[in-house]
């Protein structure tokens, strides 16, 4: 078990990338709230040692993925917040931000992931793939597809 030190610290670091996640996964924000607790749990519990900051940084990105994944699957959820008011909730986004915020969220799971953590995040192609358990080229053609979906939702050049 973490320290409440260490865990205090992974918090101030990751917090907001982990609600990100949650949230364009998960458009509610209540959700989003669970979900983030159960991420930091799972990090509280978690005995194992990261070999850097990175290392750290992706198994949190994972964990809150499929957290929200596991959490989209219970048989008790329900959601409370259409995509409508998704703006409202993206606190700290611009307008345009949260439109082309949306566009990401219509698009298919696995668009959406390779697009957040190249965008969002800055990850490589090869990061990517080492997160998601993809190669390096189908996460390339991801994020070319991706924007090629983005490019005719938004209608403009990306």
């Amino acid at each position: 078990m973490r320290s409440e030190e260490e865990t205090n610290q992974a918090v101030e670091l990751y917090s907001d990338m982990i609600r990100r996640i949650c949230l364009y996964h998960l458009k509610n924000a209540a959700d989003t709230e669970d979900v983030f607790q159960t991420v930091f749990l799972k990090f509280l519990l978690y005995e194992g040692n990261f070999e850097n900051t990175e290392h750290e940084k992706a198994w949190f990105i994972r964990v809150a993925i499929n957290a929200c994944k596991d959490h989209l699957k219970s048989l008790f959820r329900h959601r409370t917040l259409p995509l409508e008011g998704l703006a409202e909730e993206a606190a700290g986004f611009s307008l345009e931000e949260c439109s082309v915020l949306e566009a990401v969220l219509a698009l298919p799971e696995k668009y959406k992931d390779a697009i957040y953590l190249h965008y969002y995040e800055g990850y490589s192609a090869a990061e990517i793939g080492k997160i998601c358990n993809k190669k390096e080229n189908t996460v390339y053609s991801l994020l070319s597809r991706g924007r090629m979906m983005l490019k005719e939702t938004l209608g403009g050049d990306l």
